[in-house]
């Protein structure tokens, strides 16, 4: 509820505006039944044909007030819906774009996508029909029991006694409903998961004909996100028959009343008619309300789910400036992570890297090669230890000036459904002649040049468009383009051939020999000519040095390039 109070704030006036249009028709529409009743009971009996037909047009000009202010309204809570859903997306977004790592593997890709789609959907209808039939049926409500008060006082009453009841079953059935609807978004998230999971790997599962497989995956999933929706609906939809219930049976007293007050001369026959009328505006106007708190009741669910988002404080907060006076261009000082707390995959890693030198970490799957580099460009914070970058802290820097020192070109990094240049440039207004070199020094140039289009050809989503090896030379002219600080390349040359990966070597050791760069690969032939190699083993340093000082001193790396070389295996 915070989260629309927030977002509806700044759109009050408007809003304001709304409710007083919606109300002046809304009173129209009151006005008919009375002004009914009147002409049956005073203005017919006196057989005044001019008056009957001044009071009939009064009766359709009322009408007429009432369908152009209910439109005008309707669509001024249209746009004031429009507009404060199109700012809690944008906030969303901007949210989500800024959350760390960890805060993300925390509300897991699926429900963030189901929080930016299903539940602001959500969030969007709850805000434009409070505003229409959330004004509207409040006030037939209340204004029709005004209305019947002043035309019979004794059939009030009557008709009042049955409201209690009707209030009790809304407020118990919406009170459960809340977390009903709660835990079916989270079964959508996991049904987005699925989703997400069998499109982005078709190819694997046509392959390994798993299709099968899959579909009853799936299955499972949908029928989870059915039961969920069924139990949360069932549960909403008892209101409706109750409500019918109580209100029929209130409206059955009303008529047996009516027909012991007329006999008796009590009431009149239009008062009757009007009485009559009046109570099927409550009555619609209580079905109507009941409505707002089912829809309101899932609405409140997924504005929750997104304030949750919104409010989320950053866990990765600059530090106070923490410096020392250090040689070495980038320092890891005895550094411990875990993804999960107690739990570290990275234990005491410790070394120095100069300027303009290159480190090489090689290992097995799972060894923890890129989370090295996720520390260190603070996607994640250290457990222990320390990270600094000329002797600063990397917890003393903003990310955007942290980041902005680094290209990064990682084994399945990202392309987008847009031009070559765009993905090289990747919105850092880099000149095409940058552009150009890039792909020059990443061995891409030959490729796109032979495209009818070259820097403008347009990729696919994922660039499926291109080869394995086109698309990470790709990612490495991205890298390249901003000539940057510290380079990255994370398996970024697997899909190279050997000649490729050769060139692209040489180029970086001739071109960018200030540029500090630190390579991991699976291939010792790639990280061989650097000036230090890490070999990583469950999180831990087993060898570190020269490729020389490695072949002598570390046997796992010397069994790797053995291996690797179609050498004898060393035992």
């Amino acid at each position: 509820m915070n989260l629309l109070i927030r977002y509806l704030k700044p759109l009050w006036k408007r809003m304001l505006l709304g409710f007083s249009v919606k109300f002046t028709g809304t009173i129209m529409d009151l006005f008919l039944p009375w002004i009914l009743a009147y002409m049956i009971d005073v203005i017919v009996p006196t057989g005044n044909i001019n008056r009957v037909i001044l009071w009939g047009g009064v009766m359709v000009i009322c009408s007429i007030i009432a369908v152009v202010t209910s439109i005008k309204a309707n669509r001024m809570a249209s746009s004031v819906a429009k507009d404060a859903v199109e700012n809690i997306r944008h906030d969303l977004y901007e949210k989500i774009s800024y959350l760390s790592a960890s805060q993300a593997d925390y509300f897991s890709t699926p429900s963030l996508i189901s929080r930016l789609t299903s539940d602001t959907y959500n969030t969007h209808r709850t805000i434009g029909l409070m505003q229409r039939i959330g004004v509207r049926a409040p006030i037939l409500l209340i204004g029709g029991i005004v209305m019947t008060l002043t035309l019979d006082p004794t059939l009030t009453l009557v008709m009042i006694g049955v409201l209690p009841f009707a209030t009790i079953t809304v407020y118990t059935l919406s009170k459960r409903g809340v977390p009903l609807f709660d835990k079916l978004q989270q079964e959508v998230d996991k049904l987005v998961r699925t989703v997400r999971e069998n499109i982005t790997g078709a190819r694997v599962i046509k392959a390994l004909s798993k299709t099968d497989y899959e579909k009853e995956r799936f299955e499972g999933v949908n029928q989870r996100v059915v039961a969920a929706e069924t139990k949360a609906n069932k549960t909403m939809a008892a209101t409706t028959p109750l409500m019918n219930l109580f209100l029929n049976c209130g409206l059955a007293l009303v008529i047996l009343a009516s027909a012991y007050r007329v006999n008796a001369g009590l009431t009149q026959p239009g008062v009757v008619i009007a009485f009559m009328t009046y109570f099927t505006i409550i009555l619609n106007s209580m079905l109507s309300i009941t409505r707002i708190f089912v829809l309101f009741s899932r609405g409140i669910a997924s504005a929750d789910r997104i304030h949750e988002i919104i409010n989320t404080e950053p866990d990765l907060n600059v530090l106070p400036r923490d410096e020392k006076r250090d040689t070495a261009h980038i320092r890891f000082d005895h550094v411990s992570f875990g993804y999960h707390s107690g739990k570290h995959i990275l234990k005491n890693i410790d070394f120095k890297l100069n300027k303009g030198e290159t480190l090489g970490i090689i290992g097995a799957t799972g060894s923890g090669k890129t989370s090295i580099i996720k520390l260190l460009l603070r996607l994640y914070d250290t457990d222990e230890g320390s990270i600094r970058i000329d002797g600063v802290n990397v917890n003393s820097l903003s990310l955007k000036d942290l980041h902005t020192k680094f290209g990064v070109a990682f084994q399945n990094g990202f392309l987008y459904a847009d031009t070559l240049k765009e993905n090289i440039d990747f919105g850092r207004n880099i000149t095409e002649d940058s552009i150009s070199m890039a792909t020059e020094d990443a061995q891409a140039k030959e490729f796109i040049d032979s495209l009818d289009e070259g820097l403008e050809h347009r990729l696919n989503a994922k660039g499926t468009n291109l080869s394995g090896g086109q698309k990470q030379r790709v990612l490495l002219s991205r890298a390249l383009a901003k000539n940057p600080e510290i380079l990255i390349l994370d398996d970024s040359s697997s899909a190279l051939d050997y000649k490729t990966d050769s060139n692209l070597r040489k180029v970086l050791t001739e071109k960018y020999a200030d540029t500090t760069t630190i390579m991991i690969a699976q291939r010792v032939s790639s990280i061989q000519q650097s000036d230090a190699i890490i070999m990583l083993d469950n999180g831990e340093m087993i060898g570190y040095g020269t490729h020389d000082e490695l072949m002598e001193s570390c046997l796992p790396y010397r069994v790797i390039y053995e291996n690797q070389s179609g050498g004898e295996h060393v035992a």
